[in-house]
């Protein structure tokens, strides 16, 4: 493997656990909102992206690579109102994807078809992972306005369950 593309898994590690850290700031504001449905979300979502930076880890040990693990930002997002946050996960969704496009994009440059193969898992997560984020946007925007249709959005997402990832799905 090339040395860029192991230094952008490498970084991809610490994107992942930062993303797991982004969630958990974006439950902990929905839990002092009093919607305990999306901080059940976006729990779930801070457990995902934890794994998502274990599997990464497993897949550089397996190559005989060295992890390095950096000091993980503090979010500096500031939510003012029950979409932001949501507003926020979607633009880091999209954020996410660029990421692994770019380390896709460095091993096909290196003509690395093991870490492609690798990656494809994560391209098909993150075209799901955008979808959800987007859907939550919209449909805060066509039903969060109105007290009842947040309750609702609010019920559902409590009933979210953690499903450990599985690149074999």
């Amino acid at each position: 493997m090339n040395e860029k593309t192991a230094a952008l898994l490498n970084q991809q590690v610490n994107k992942e656990f930062y993303s797991a850290y982004l969630y958990l700031d974006i439950s902990n504001y929905y839990n002092d909102q009093d919607l305990d449905g999306y901080s059940n979300y976006y729990m779930i979502q801070a457990q995902e992206e934890r794994d998502h930076a274990l599997m990464f880890i497993k897949y550089m040990q397996s190559n005989n690579l060295k992890v390095t693990l950096d000091a993980i930002d503090k979010p500096d997002k500031h939510f003012s109102s029950v979409l932001d946050p949501l507003v926020a996960a979607a633009e880091h969704e999209r954020y996410v994807t660029a990421l692994i496009n770019e380390i896709y994009h460095e091993a096909h440059q290196a003509k690395d078809y093991r870490t492609m193969k690798f990656l494809d898992w994560f391209v098909n997560e993150q075209m799901e992972e955008e979808d959800s984020a987007d859907t939550m946007v919209s449909r805060y925007k066509l039903f969060g306005s109105d007290p009842k249709g947040l309750y609702l959005l609010d019920q559902e997402y409590a009933g979210r369950t953690y499903s450990a990832p599985s690149q074999t799905e």
